[in-house]
């Protein structure tokens, strides 16, 4: 639940959000965008986190592509979903980063491709209505917040963080986010 005075974001819903992690743990909440340089690098810090925190930590990734200054992230955030259908979400999220100079449609097949998965399925979940559905969920749930007008936009155990994002930062906010989640008990 959010605090007073803190946004208010849709809860993470299993059925729908991209959550790794165990439930109870901290939670980071990513809005971001694949071409976007600055959620690269809060990826590679959330990877951090991650390794860190070891089993302390679930991670969710909803969709917010900055369609006016990345041509190719609305593309990139409906390959990752078609991914999604066929169980390799997270496989094709960090191909899509470590691979972020390249997204254009052509490359997006190839990563398909080079995932294994079957590309007459990609192809048409990629070009359907209910990937682009779920991005545009992904969307609308930032726009509701109040909050999300850039990427990377996080949220700590649903409050939104303001901070920088380099792991340190994370990890210490987590820690805080911790202490006041006692105190309020």
């Amino acid at each position: 639940m959010a605090r007073r005075g803190e946004p208010e974001i849709e809860p993470l819903d299993e059925a729908v959000d991209h959550v790794r992690g165990p439930v109870g743990a901290h939670v980071i909440l990513e809005y971001g965008d694949y071409e976007c340089p600055y959620s690269r690098r809060a990826y590679r810090e959330i990877q951090r986190v991650e390794r860190e925190l070891g089993g302390n930590l679930r991670f969710a990734f909803r969709h917010f592509p900055l369609t006016e200054i990345h041509p190719h992230a609305l593309a990139a955030a409906r390959a990752a979903e078609a991914a999604a259908h066929q169980g390799r979400y997270w496989d094709m999220h960090e191909l899509l980063y470590h691979r972020q100079h390249a997204l254009g449609d052509s490359e997006l097949r190839a990563y398909a491709s080079e995932l294994g998965l079957e590309l007459a399925r990609f192809d048409s979940d990629f070009d359907g209505d209910a990937v682009r559905e779920r991005v545009r969920r992904d969307i609308r749930s930032g726009i509701a917040s109040g909050e999300v007008e850039g990427t990377p936009t996080l949220f700590l155990d649903e409050a939104l963080h303001r901070g920088g994002y380099d792991a340190a930062t994370l990890l210490s906010a987590l820690g805080e986010q911790a202490n006041l989640s006692s105190v309020d008990e």
